[in-house]
């Protein structure tokens, strides 16, 4: 369970069934939506899910030396599980994900496949990781347009304005939040040779960086909606830009490493507001269907 994190499966377990339930009903199916949760929406979550506990597996498997300096207490440097192992586990929760995949429908599955190859490569060879700027594409692309695309792809296509603008709004936040987890890994990264915006700028630059990405992909929507691409109801949406700041504030001012979530309190702020942006939009989704 420490392997692989269990809060840091949330996000898309969270987000990618909101998504999935705004599509199903985007798209008219019956208002009777327990059968395809059952059968569909909570499998499909748990593919992305796993997707994740294998990338955070694999990470940990391949960033030892440096979890040593900055997170010592994790299971591979305590010596409770080996390299070997965590590869292993790593192996097993990505090929859980492809499975399930295979089963919800094609397009699900390609996109499962490109998320795979973004997650493999960030962590191990051309190790997009230790690439200054790369790095935050690595991770915002499969989190988030890849991530948003492949659950609204269970139900709807994703040749459609909305599930686009959604997915680009999910990208650039995340391009700018993923800098949050940098800050308590400033020094070991450093160490072992990854270029972050944290370690090459300073916090406090890097924040100003972030900002942004952080607050100004909310204020994409009213000009969306201005342009009939998206239903006026989702200009509740734009609200996000204010815990979006909040997470910029947080950054720039410091705030110390949160024990519970092994991380600072701008990551889990981060989080948080992801989680709101997608449940939000799926509510507004179903309002908007119904009303």
């Amino acid at each position: 369970m420490q392997l692989i994190r269990p809060f840091t499966l949330l996000a898309p377990l969270i987000v990618s069934m909101s998504i999935m339930i705004a599509s199903y009903f985007y798209y008219g199916f019956s208002p009777d939506i327990f059968p395809s949760l059952l059968l569909v929406i909570l499998p499909a979550g748990a593919s992305l899910a796993f997707l994740n506990a294998a990338s955070n597996a694999l990470n940990q498997a391949t960033d030892v030396q440096a979890d040593i300096i900055s997170k010592p207490y994790r299971p591979i440097p305590k010596g409770m599980i080996s390299v070997h192992e965590g590869m292993m586990v790593a192996l097993l929760f990505y090929f859980a994900s492809m499975i399930i995949a295979s089963l919800i429908n094609t397009t699900f599955f390609i996109f499962i496949i490109l998320i795979t190859f973004f997650t493999i490569t960030y962590s191990t060879a051309p190790r997009m990781k230790d690439h200054l700027w790369w790095n935050q594409i690595w991770i915002a692309v499969p989190r988030g347009l890849l991530g948003i695309l492949a659950s609204w792809s269970v139900f709807g296509t994703v040749l459609q304005p909305l599930p686009i603008i959604i997915a680009t709004i999910a990208f650039l936040f995340l391009f700018g939040g993923s800098i949050t987890k940098d800050v308590s890994d400033k020094d070991a990264d450093l160490a072992y040779g990854t270029k972050t915006l944290v370690n090459t700028y300073g916090e406090k630059k890097a924040a100003l960086i972030a900002l942004p990405f952080l607050f100004f992909p909310f204020l994409i929507l009213p000009f969306c909606i201005n342009m009939g691409l998206v239903d006026s109801s989702f200009w509740f949406l734009t609200f996000l830009a204010i815990p979006g700041f909040y997470v910029f504030i947080l950054m720039y001012t410091g705030k110390k490493s949160n024990t519970v979530f092994e991380n600072t309190g701008a990551w889990s702020a981060m989080y948080l507001t992801y989680f709101m942006f997608s449940s939000c939009f799926a509510l507004l989704t179903v309002l908007s269907v119904f009303s």
